[in-house]
């Protein structure tokens, strides 16, 4: 062990710890789900989860209430105690662990978003199970990393074998498993990590089946096979729907966040009665509509399937749209995958009863619109439009009706990343104020900071002291943890070759003079970190 801290592992080595991370991974995610299912089933009372709204149906109006809210009572006090700002971590976060911190997330803060995810999804909450599963073995990455020492491409490797074992187990999915992790949480597809990232999400998948069987997730109902290729033109149509509405539920999540923050601020409400406020809105809805308890399973094969009445369809996806952005704004954890899929399916069923009745001679059926939509308004929503249409592939069992899905897939994705920062998760780190979706020329200007850079006074090289006070006086000066980001604009502003790092002052004393970053210098250190982003995708 000491030798693989001080060197690192070797090839060999480190595919036998993908293989184990991706077991560990898969029973991380298999027990998540059993978790919710016993939980869900205990508070509900019911035997078959899946079916969990029609058994809501039947019970008490208050029982649907109160659930919720205790829920959501649980999560708050869970989060305020164990999470930073009370929020919970999820796909974002594993996103922004893999580009600007080696590959590692917050291990405590994780496992207390697992559990409060978990909470949620069995007490009402109108989420997904899939981002608390990615962010959990991304947890399990980051300990086997500080473990072994890991550098930064190691330990991005690592997560992404983490992830990629965790969706293949979650979603019976090993080929959109890998290519997930490539896709979103790496965002790339370097050959060094394709083999390990394989192996992890083949060792995720069978522990998955070990659990649950290779069955598919959703059986389709109808043919399920295009009428005529003449029909294609009314996916393309289908895929620009799908895209317009992903972006309006992700715009509704982000709305009622910031609504709720703004209530938060004007009313002073503890932060942890926030997840409760929202169990209770949750709850309301649910006494008269179940169908937005948990990851919508029942409401999604039912689409699929072509069970539902058009007023119906429409209904649920102004309903489902709602309850995630309350959930999500509410602070109760969860993901945005299923509720997509849900969305997804209700929206391409809508549009199939529609281009059916206008063409019935040169149409499918309107279950194939469903399931194109289902796969359609996930890629727009998680922007992974590769991995999203194998996934719905893979949950479905479905492989021919591949033209249909990837013509709506590819014209959702074109449509919502130009109205968002190209997915809900890179929107959510913008909004942080990091900027992931400008690519590596943007965020890794924040990876360095100035006393990171900086020459200090006693280097040979040292900025003039007396220069350097003449500046200070005149306010031109950076503080240590000034990042390249904030700094290089400066350069451009004031034509200084150098600016003074100054640390804080103290109980009204001066600030201390560091050193200086040099123009050049701040320069070396981005150019630097450019190739070597390149040197590992290209790898």
């Amino acid at each position: 062990m000491r030798v693989l801290r001080q060197r690192g592992p070797s090839q060999v080595q480190f595919w036998f710890i993908a293989l184990a991370l991706g077991v560990a991974s898969g029973y991380a995610a298999c027990l998540f789900r059993l978790g919710i299912d016993w939980l869900q089933g205990t508070l509900y009372g019911t035997d078959d989860t899946r079916m969990i709204h029609s058994f809501a149906a039947g019970l008490p109006w208050w029982w649907v209430l109160v659930l919720p809210i205790l829920g959501g009572l649980a999560v708050g006090v869970i989060l305020d105690r164990f999470a930073p700002g009370a929020r919970v971590r999820s796909v974002a976060d594993v996103i922004h662990g893999a580009a600007l911190n080696r590959g590692r997330v917050e291990q405590r803060a994780g496992l207390a978003s697992a559990l409060a995810s978990l909470i949620t999804l069995s007490s009402g909450g109108s989420t997904g199970r899939e981002g608390p599963v990615v962010h959990l073995a991304a947890v399990i990455s980051s300990w086997v990393s500080e473990r072994i020492n890991a550098n930064g491409v190691t330990g991005r490797d690592l997560m992404g074998c983490a992830v990629a074992a965790a969706v293949s187990a979650s979603f019976n999915a090993p080929i959109a498993g890998a290519l997930f992790a490539l896709e979103v949480v790496l965002r790339h597809f370097a050959v060094h990590a394709f083999a390990p990232i394989v192996i992890a999400s083949v060792a995720g998948t069978v522990v998955s089946r070990s659990f649950f069987g290779d069955v598919a997730e959703f059986t389709l109902g109808g043919d399920g096979v295009l009428s005529f290729y003449v029909e294609l033109p009314a996916f393309l149509l289908l895929g620009l729907t799908c895209g317009l509405v992903a972006v309006v539920l992700m715009r509704a999540v982000f709305w009622a966040d910031g609504l709720g923050n703004t209530v938060m601020q004007r009313t002073g409400l503890p932060r942890f009665l926030r997840p409760a406020i929202a169990g209770a809105l949750l709850g309301g809805m649910a006494i008269f509509y179940p169908h937005i308890i948990g990851v919508g399973y029942e409401t999604t094969s039912a689409a699929l399937t072509g069970a539902l009445l058009f007023s119906e369809v429409l209904v649920f996806v102004v309903l489902k749209v709602a309850a995630v952005a309350i959930t999500m704004a509410g602070r109760m954890g969860g993901g945005m995958f299923s509720p997509s899929l849900m969305v997804g399916a209700l929206t391409g069923l809508a549009f199939g009863v529609i281009a059916t009745g206008v063409f019935p001679d040169v149409s499918g059926t309107p279950t194939l619109y469903a399931l194109a939509g289902m796969g359609a308004l996930a890629a727009a929503v998680l922007g992974a439009p590769i991995s999203t249409t194998l996934i719905v592939f893979e949950l479905t069992g479905d492989w021919q009706t591949g033209l249909a899905v990837m013509v709506a897939v590819s014209m959702s994705t074109a449509i919502s990343s130009k109205l968002v920062d190209r997915s809900f998760f890179l929107t959510q780190l913008e909004r942080r104020g990091i900027r992931m979706a400008a690519g590596p020329q943007a965020y890794l200007l924040s990876v360095h900071s100035a006393a990171a850079v900086m020459r200090g006074v006693d280097s040979p090289r040292a900025a003039d002291i007396e220069t350097c006070n003449e500046m200070i006086a005149a306010g031109i000066t950076l503080a240590p943890d000034t990042t390249l980001e904030t700094a290089l604009p400066m350069f451009e502003t004031n034509g200084h070759s150098f600016i003074p790092v100054v640390a804080p002052a103290g109980d009204g004393g001066k600030g201390e003079l560091l050193g200086a970053l040099y123009h050049l210098d701040a320069l070396r250190a981005y150019n630097r970190a450019l190739a070597e982003t390149a040197a590992e995708e290209h790898s």
